[in-house]
């Protein structure tokens, strides 16, 4: 809904057409940015569960050499929802033209900082019906939407920056995708079935390693200024 209510805008409200939408690919130009959208998911995976293992939270089987590696199925799986996340990014680029491309560069003369916390809210409230149909049951409600509201902040501002960086909306739909299919399928399976963790935990444990790379973000942002 979010790229057709833009589509139309673009289209038949405004008539600005669809040369700064970032609809083209660029593949050779922007192929690190592509790397790092499809890795990124996997790689905040593995330091939320990590982390959950540090706290305690998560006690993990692991049988690889030594018994310090991740047995080769749990490897398979998520290089198969690695590649699962690669197929399904179209179906994710629908929020990331509505949300990144289009909304956006509009809220607060473009400014990052305001108009990407901007667009996170509007992105976390427009998922919160969710949490009242069965897709996440929160034991307490308003904490679980106060603790899914800063993911998606955290979220927005690392897709804002990929975006930025390549100058196409596919690769921040990449990174969308393996949010959803890699990141959450993951800590799900881990932390909620295995751990018996509650939604609260998965929300609040990957914030912290995202909060890190906002941080990073930050910092080498203040550096590239003149």
């Amino acid at each position: 809904m979010p790229g057709i209510a833009a589509v139309v805008v673009r289209r038949w409200v405004t008539r600005e057409g669809f040369a700064d939408a970032g609809l083209r690919l660029r593949l050779r130009a922007a192929w690190s940015s592509y790397l790092a959208a499809w890795l990124g998911p996997a790689a905040l995976a593995l330091c939320t569960l990590g982390l959950a293992a540090l706290l305690g939270l998560w006690h993990p089987h692991l049988s690889g050499p030594g018994g310090i590696l991740p047995g080769a199925a749990s490897l398979w799986s998520v290089l198969g929802l690695m590649l699962v996340a690669l197929v399904l990014t179209p179906l994710y680029c629908g929020e990331e033209f509505g949300w990144t491309s289009y909304l956006r560069p509009r809220l607060f003369g473009g400014a990052p900082v305001p108009s990407s916390l901007a667009t996170g809210l509007i992105w976390a409230v427009w998922h919160f019906p969710l949490a009242f149909i069965g897709y996440i049951d929160f034991p307490n409600v308003l904490l679980g939407l106060l603790l899914w509201t800063i993911s998606f902040l955290l979220q927005e501002v690392i897709l804002l920056w990929l975006y930025t960086r390549s100058g196409s909306v596919w690769v921040a739909s990449l990174a969308h995708a393996g949010n959803n299919m890699v990141l959450s399928l993951v800590l799900s399976q881990t932390l909620e079935r295995e751990a018996g963790l509650g939604p609260d935990w998965t929300t609040v444990l990957p914030a912290v390693p995202m909060a890190a790379v906002c941080l990073a973000i930050a910092a080498r942002s203040r550096r590239l200024r003149p």
